[in-house]
């Protein structure tokens, strides 16, 4: 892809990482309520994101993120690609992605509980590798590491019967993530 939108890319995979590892706080929720539609699908999607934020409260998006990704005994969503890929956790995806990571120096913050092939995770590593943070082809982790799930990931966020904030947060990467999917598509 050209290099002018990496920076927008990165942004992009940026936002979508803090949205799906923790809820945001009240200072993200005022930032994304001031966001503007802009065109396109995906300036539309920050649209309805930024009316989702509108809407919600530190308190709801708290208890949301809660039912969807953590529940009592588990949430609606697990964000993680060795469920989507193989429908169990901690599968062979989570180990080549480590064995990926470690051959390029990355690792998880200390006390990280949540295993690496966590969605959030993965739109870190590759907004870091985007920035010139992490070593490796961005382009490349994401066809090895994302295009297989995460747009079905986030289409099972958008569709989650608890989701009202982040049905626009699965919206916004579902969009991104098929975005990303046909430009990878296209002829180099």
């Amino acid at each position: 892809m050209s290099a002018a939108i990496e920076p927008e890319r990165a942004r992009a995979l940026a936002l979508l990482a803090r949205l799906l590892a923790a809820p945001p706080d009240a200072a993200l929720l005022r930032g994304l309520a001031a966001l503007a539609p802009a065109p396109g699908e995906f300036g539309a999607a920050l649209g309805r994101l930024a009316a989702a934020a509108r809407d919600a409260t530190t308190e709801s998006v708290r208890a949301e993120y809660f039912d969807l990704f953590v529940g009592v005994g588990r949430g609606e969503v697990l964000p993680y690609a060795s469920y989507y890929l193989t429908g169990f956790l901690h599968e062979r995806p989570l180990a080549e992605l480590r064995a990926m990571l470690a051959a390029h120096g990355i690792a998880r913050a200390a006390g990280e509980a949540d295993p690496e092939d966590h969605i959030a995770f993965c739109c870190e590593v590759m907004a870091g590798m985007l920035e010139g943070r992490f070593t490796g082809d961005a382009d490349a982790f994401f066809d090895r590491h994302l295009r297989p799930w995460a747009a079905r990931c986030c289409a099972d966020i958008e569709g989650a019967a608890a989701a009202r904030f982040y049905r626009a947060a699965g919206h916004l990467g579902r969009v991104f993530f098929d975005i990303e999917t046909a430009a990878a598509a296209l002829p180099a």
